[in-house]
């Protein structure tokens, strides 16, 4: 196996994070959902509003649509972006698992996660370096709170709009 070119490595991954914060994918907030969600990081000001829509029923559901708006870091709305990608259209098993594929990739410290976890994540492994960082790693995280939580209202019927405090 060749060596791999880590600073070439690192360019890639800093573009593709860059390349999202500019391209958000998902952003707008759909006018019909089921659950909402809305998140702050204190630490920095951060925050995410997030709605799903989800299918089917029971142990045959999925996540039918997302959607969100925000203001933040690039990692923050890059990460968000690349967690559309990845969650729209999934069994709500497999969100729950990229969700905890993503938790466990934040809390690696920077050693690395396996090659299952790496894969399942797609994109967003390029925000693997972020968890060397511990006051980054809520931004990256941010909106994959904001999706648990509106997918859990949405479980259990509860499609309010989320309280989102004025001079936020």
């Amino acid at each position: 196996m060749g060596l791999i070119d880590l600073g070439a490595m690192d360019q890639l991954y800093q573009q593709l994070i860059m390349d999202h914060a500019r391209a958000l994918h998902g952003r707008g907030l759909a006018s019909e959902f089921q659950g909402e969600s809305f998140q702050v990081n204190p630490t920095c000001g951060d925050k995410v509003r997030l709605r799903v829509s989800l299918g089917g029923d029971g142990e045959a559901s999925w996540l039918q649509s997302v959607s969100w708006e925000g203001e933040g870091c690039s990692i923050s709305m890059a990460s968000t972006s690349m967690m559309t990608g990845l969650v729209d259209g999934q069994s709500l098993a497999q969100v729950e698992a990229l969700a905890e594929a993503m938790n466990q990739m934040m809390h690696s410290r920077g050693q690395g996660v396996s090659d299952e976890v790496a894969d399942l994540l797609e994109d967003a492994i390029a925000l693997e370096g972020v968890a060397q960082f511990p006051m980054r790693i809520k931004c990256a995280l941010l909106g994959w709170m904001a999706l648990r939580d509106a997918v859990s209202k949405a479980q259990a019927g509860d499609s309010r709009p989320a309280h989102v405090p004025e001079g936020i």
